[in-house]
């Protein structure tokens, strides 16, 4: 069944919001941790896309994001993986360093997933919807209208607006980008967590996710950092010949291209990440 929309009706307490797994089971392991210590219960706990990616557990994040129970949108690579096809889905140019690497690992990725984590992949919504703190959130993964739309901070507010527009939506919770950002205008507000399968180009290993929190009775949100065993991740990759440059970024923290950065953010490369 395609479920465009999955409405969570109203949600209370902590809610934690990441995105980009993509295949990286050390990470995903830490964040369930965070989530349990924290108190945060799985209903409320919400990824943005892209379970599986460039690292080297696809099977064995989804089998656990299933065991879990954090629910999910489709990313453009549950899309792909979804409907057979052969390649990403990322948009990248064709021909680019991304696109390359893509043909190594999707093609990976699709090897190692059983049928039931492809069954899983394929009941996954669109978009979900719920209440917080009086506000409306719809969340999506590029934009509302395309899976694959790169939106950054640097990217006009206008076309951010339409989402607004579309959706009805208070606050658009997004990912793709694999950068952590928020930006408010005129009461809107647009919050991309990060994504913990891959560090935000800043120089460190670790990675990012974000906490929504209604405890004094308003919405808040807050962006935060997470250790986890990045060492385990890179040494898993290396092992089935993953591409090594993504399995260097994992330790530098350092993308091996900016090729789908605009200039804002391509400049911030290695200088920590701007909140």
């Amino acid at each position: 069944m395609d479920k465009t929309v999955v409405n969570l009706g109203s949600l209370s307490g902590k809610v934690l919001l990441f995105g980009g797994v993509y295949s990286n089971l050390q990470a995903l392991e830490q964040l369930k941790r965070i989530a349990e210590e924290q108190g945060i219960p799985p209903e409320n706990c919400i990824c943005t896309g892209d379970i599986v990616g460039y690292c080297a557990q696809p099977e064995e994040v989804v089998q656990l994001f299933k065991i879990w129970g954090a629910k999910s949108i489709l990313g453009n690579v549950e899309i792909q993986l979804r409907d057979g096809a052969e390649d990403c889905g990322c948009d990248f140019r064709k021909g680019s360093r991304c696109d390359g690497f893509s043909q190594l690992w999707f093609p990976y990725a699709q090897s190692k997933l059983s049928k039931s984590s492809l069954d899983f992949i394929a009941t996954l919504p669109n978009h979900i919807d719920f209440r917080f703190a009086g506000k409306n959130i719809t969340v999506v993964h590029g934009d509302y209208f395309n899976v694959s739309e790169f939106v950054y901070k640097s990217t006009e507010w206008h076309i951010k607006q339409k989402n607004f527009e579309a959706t009805g939506a208070d606050v658009i919770i997004a990912g793709h980008c694999g950068l952590p950002f928020n930006q408010k205008k005129e009461e809107k507000i647009w919050l991309n967590p990060g994504v913990i399968g891959m560090p935000a180009n800043d120089g460190s290993p670790n990675v990012w996710y974000a906490i929504l929190d209604d405890s004094i009775g308003s919405f808040r949100f807050k962006h935060h950092q997470m250790e986890y065993n990045y060492k385990l991740a890179n040494a898993r990759m290396q092992i089935n010949f993953l591409p090594q440059e993504y399995a260097r970024t994992l330790i530098t923290g350092i993308w091996d291209n900016t090729e789908i950065l605009p200039p804002y953010e391509s400049g911030l490369q290695g200088f920590g990440i701007q909140l």
